[in-house]
């Protein structure tokens, strides 16, 4: 064997050349193919299938669980509010909804820049639901193997008992999604009795029959076509991807050329690298990929490669980690780098945004208060003689209990109030209220002052106070 042809000695152009796909394979992402995911186990395979599991365990049990007289997480949306455990998000208090949406963003962004596509892989509910409904297939129609034989089989009784029982257990998981969905808009207690006794309403029966769907397709008819041509995430990722980024990776240099052999054979002296050219790195891939041509973006970094790879490597007594997560710097023996611009800020900007969420959590005030002027006279001379100034108070229970409110003003000495200075507000309610506060023009230093409209209450046997600044005019 001449030393042209030793893997060990290729140049970066040739190692970029093998990576490329094989054109009589470019149709491999039909839409009409079907791929036929092989079962594996390994490591990778089975962290992911714990998080798969404690992933679905959380979506189905949350809505079950009580925080007081109430469901946990509830998204109320006939009162506008979201109750997140002891966090009741109003309307009013929609920015703590879109920071938390810029976390989750960042968040991917941080996670996307160093780890890969490990989202994908291993927490998005795709791949988790796909890979529930690959397995109720398996426990069905059998290994790879023999799903292609049976779908490739006239029907008889042995194919229709079990096409039947796929899709109806397909149809049943999806049906608990669908209702677990929807119980986080409504009371899980009550859903599930209305639902199965038929006492629900149309609309209710119209979204659960909806995601029913939408999951039994996605998850059952679609699933690398919601991978490969339909989520945004695949394409815009390679913004955030640089040559540190971990990817599932094959190792060229020690894997070409590629052969066939028996496990006595020296694969040296056949002019082979530790590639047996198996395929099963393909057949277990649920994108259907061959991960041997390069990093490619339909690639979720599931990490099923590595474990089959790895399988292949111990029955033939080869060192594993051909395939494996890695960086394309470091397969190319350039040194890695971990802290890198782009990581360090996304980690900063997403620690900031962290920070701030849990100040303005912290600080939600449990009452809202809005002050509007009367815009058609900026003042009055009432009969007393005093300078009166018109204003709009409306005032927001915030809480889950009726509350007591005081008003006053500030900054204005001796100003009478004109108008109700106690108020009983029931939770969830506004109230608006027509006041006038007037004052002896003596008591006025200039044409504008500054004064605060003050609300104070007693909630929870705790103290509160909120003012809102707003201009009292004279002459």
């Amino acid at each position: 064997m001449t030393t042209e042809s030793n893997p060990k000695d290729f140049s970066k152009q040739q190692r970029i050349k093998i990576h490329q796909p094989d054109a009589s394979k470019a149709d491999s992402f039909n839409p009409r193919n079907r791929i036929y995911v092989r079962a594996v186990d390994g490591l990778w395979t089975t962290l992911r299938r714990y998080m798969g599991w404690i992933a679905m365990l959380f979506f189905l049990l949350l809505p079950w669980l009580p925080w007081g007289d109430r469901q946990a997480v509830w998204f109320h949306l006939a009162e506008q509010k979201f109750h997140v455990f002891g966090l009741t998000i109003w309307p009013q208090d929609l920015t703590l909804l879109a920071a938390l949406f810029m976390i989750a963003a960042f968040g991917l962004f941080f996670v996307t820049t160093y780890l890969g596509r490990v989202w994908c892989g291993y927490t998005c509910p795709q791949t988790v639901w796909t890979f529930i409904f690959i397995w109720f297939e398996e426990k069905f129609e059998g290994a790879r193997n023999k799903r292609i034989k049976l779908d490739q089989m006239p029907w008889s009784v042995n194919k229709l008992w079990r096409k039947t029982a796929k899709h109806t257990s397909w149809l049943l998981v999806s049906l608990l999604t669908a209702t677990t969905f929807v119980s986080y808009f409504i009371p899980s207690r009550e859903l599930y009795i209305d639902v199965f006794t038929l006492n629900a309403g149309g609309g209710i029966y119209f979204w659960v029959v909806f995601f029913t769907i939408a999951t039994y397709g996605n998850a059952g008819w679609m699933r690398e076509i919601m991978c490969i041509h339909m989520c945004p995430y695949a394409r815009f990722q390679a913004a955030m991807f640089d040559k540190n980024t971990y990817i599932v990776g094959y190792d060229t240099q020690r894997g070409e050329t590629r052969g066939p052999r028996t496990r006595k054979q020296d694969p040296k002296e056949m002019g082979l690298g530790d590639c047996i050219d198996c395929d099963l790195c393909v057949q277990v891939c649920p994108t259907g990929i061959d991960i041997r041509n390069g990093l490619q973006y339909e690639c979720i970094n599931c990490g099923a490669c590595i474990d089959a790879c790895d399988n292949t490597m111990e029955r033939m007594g080869y060192d594993k980690g051909l395939i494996s997560y890695t960086t394309e710097n470091k397969l190319d023996g350039i040194e890695e780098k971990v802290l890198r611009p782009k990581l360090v800020g996304y980690g900063v900007v997403l620690t900031v945004m962290i920070l701030i969420f849990i100040y303005a959590s912290a600080t939600i005030a449990p009452v809202r208060m809005d002050v509007i002027r009367d815009r058609n006279s900026l003042y009055r001379q009432n009969n007393q003689g005093n300078t009166e100034n018109t204003f709009t108070i409306k005032i927001l229970n915030k809480t889950e209990q009726p509350q007591e409110y005081e008003l006053s003003v500030e900054g204005l000495p001796n100003a009478q109030w004109i108008g109700p200075q106690h108020v009983s507000i029931e939770s969830g309610e506004v109230i608006t209220l027509p006041i006038s506060i007037a004052v002896d023009p003596i008591e006025l230093k200039r044409s504008i002052t500054k004064i605060d409209i003050k609300i104070t209450a007693v909630i929870e046997g705790s103290p509160i106070e909120i003012k809102q600044e707003t201009r009292f005019f004279g002459d």
